[in-house]
């Protein structure tokens, strides 16, 4: 069993709500999960003016990587089947966003998938609720 650190976030409509509503599914197939503080951020890497809610939630898994990230992507299609990109492949406000921040210290990276997350360092919005969740975490070698 591995500890998969993971950032919930939102942007849209009742922010909170939705987080909640991932939150429940996690928990449902994760078993019990440790949550962050929830933190209000500014958009990365697209101009809105919706602040997003996140919140970092670690739980324990078994699963691969890819089966972790299929499961994910699977749980913000059921709460909102919206894509998270333009027609142009930018960013765009979101109901629900849910990111493998990190899974202990793996360091895994394909076509589809990297491990800890390749903007992880960059966003305070990853980085607070992770060193919440696991203040001794560091970057994989």
């Amino acid at each position: 069993m591995a500890v998969a650190y993971i950032n919930i976030g939102s942007n849209l409509g009742n922010r909170k709500a939705f987080i909640e509503l991932a939150l429940q599914k996690i928990s449902d197939m994760f078993g019990v999960c440790c949550m962050s503080s929830y933190i209000e951020s500014e958009p990365w890497g697209f101009e809105s003016g919706n602040r997003f809610l996140n919140l970092g939630v670690s739980f324990q898994t078994s699963l691969h990587p890819e089966e972790l990230l299929v499961t994910l992507q699977k749980i913000e299609k059921e709460i909102c089947n919206e894509s998270h990109r333009n027609a142009q492949g930018g960013y765009i406000d979101r109901k629900i966003d849910i990111d493998i921040m990190a899974i202990d210290s793996l360091k895994y990276s394909t076509s589809c998938l990297t491990v800890p997350h390749p903007h992880l360092s960059e966003r305070d919005f990853f980085l607070m609720p992770l060193m919440e969740l696991c203040p001794q975490w560091t970057f994989p070698d």
